[in-house]
């Protein structure tokens, strides 16, 4: 049996700023779901205290509101990011406004979801960075974050002495009182339980069938690309570059004449 070999290149895609976002948002998720299951369905416990005395579930809001600011400052530095980070991090991604994206969007569906067959194999339909599935899922997420966010910090809003909490105390209100603004709250919760799911099937299910680093590289920062694809790149930058200096060299006789 005659075995394919192909030729890597180690590319350095995400960048640290990226890789801080994302473990800092692991970590902040895992305890606000934790500490926020905990806030809707309070355990009884037998304590020799009153309960007066007893604080602890004072320490679970606490924790709660603390990782809350944490992901909030995460999720802002990482929407600077977007913008002077490289390629692989820039806004451009996530939004898909071209052709391209959503012929990339499709290929993903119907290979990576729906298991089809790949018939015509076309090695850039393999993204270096995220797939631009993945790309508007992250940016439909971040749109969610936001509404648990202000839902959150309206229901802190009349028990907080802090400003910025207050800031959001019309949302209540406007969703029609403490218990719809808490369901919205808990409900979007699942849905980002649900994406935690999918994506880490994903990742692994990438990493399984590509073999190119794909879960490593959030620790490392490098991905594997077959070399095929990075001469394709270089040969395109330098097809530019050659393009824009005849152009220039062009014009000059023009101005020269």
């Amino acid at each position: 049996m005659k075995t394919i070999t192909y030729n890597y290149k180690r590319v350095y895609v995400w960048e640290l700023a990226v890789r801080f976002f994302h473990w800092t948002t692991v970590l902040s998720l895992t305890v606000l779901v934790i500490t926020g299951f905990i806030i809707a369905d309070p355990p009884s416990f037998n304590l020799n205290v009153e309960a007066t005395n007893s604080y602890w579930f004072g320490y679970i809001r606490l924790t709660h509101f603390a990782f809350a600011y944490i992901l909030i400052a995460n999720v802002i530095f990482r929407l600077y990011w977007a913008f002077v980070g490289n390629q692989f991090a820039n806004w451009r991604n996530f939004i898909p406004y071209t052709k391209k994206h959503w012929q990339n969007i499709a290929h993903v569906l119907k290979v990576d979801i729906m298991l089809m067959k790949d018939k015509n194999h076309n090695l850039s339909d393999i993204s270096i960075g995220h797939n631009s599935l993945a790309a508007f899922s992250y940016f439909l997420m971040t749109l969610l974050f936001f509404l648990q966010a202000i839902t959150g910090l309206a229901l802190l809003a009349d028990t907080s002495g802090w400003w910025f909490p207050k800031m959001f105390h019309w949302i209540v209100p406007l969703l029609g009182g403490d218990i719809p603004t808490r369901y919205i709250h808990h409900i979007s919760t699942w849905f980002f339980l649900v994406f935690v799911v999918v994506h880490v099937y994903l990742v692994l299910y990438h990493d399984y069938v590509e073999a190119r680093g794909e879960a490593s590289s959030m620790i490392s920062g490098f991905k594997f690309v077959r070399a095929e694809r990075f001469r394709k790149i270089i040969n395109k930058i330098v097809s530019t570059i050659t393009k824009n200096q005849t152009n220039q060299s062009k014009a000059k006789k023009t101005d020269d004449k």
